[in-house]
C-alpha cells in the first residue's frame, strides 16, 4: 500500500511491529548509538539469556531493521535502514 507521497505503509507497518516489543526497541535504540555489537555483549548489557536475544534479533533482521555479518567465529549486529534510523533519532 502506498500513499500519495509514495511512503510504503507495509513496510513501515513491519518495522513498527519488530519495534513493539521492549526488548527489540532496547536493542535497536542502543544500536542506533554504536557502530556494531554482537549477541554475547547485547545479553551482557540487557540481563536477558542469549538465546532469548538471538530470538529477537531474528524478528528485527526479518523486518529488515537490522544487518549481520561474521567477524571471525561471531556475527555483528548493526543497523543501516535509514528509515529505521530516522525512527529511532525521535527518541530523546
Amino acid at each position: 500500500m502506498k500513499t500519495d507521497k509514495d511512503i510504503d505503509i507495509n513496510e513501515y507497518s513491519e518495522i513498527f511491529k519488530a519495534l513493539a516489543h521492549p526488548t527489540r526497541l532496547t536493542i535497536a535504540y542502543n544500536l542506533s548509538k554504536k557502530a556494531e555489537c554482537n549477541v554475547s555483549k547485547m545479553s551482557e548489557c540487557l540481563g536477558v539469556p542469549q538465546p532469548t536475544v538471538s530470538q529477537h534479533l531474528t524478528i528485527l533482521k526479518n523486518a529488515n531493521v537490522i544487518t549481520g555479518y561474521r567477524n571471525g567465529n561471531q556475527i555483528c549486529y548493526k543497523i543501516e535502514n535509514q528509515k529505521v534510523i530516522k525512527i529511532l533519532e525521535q527518541m530523546v
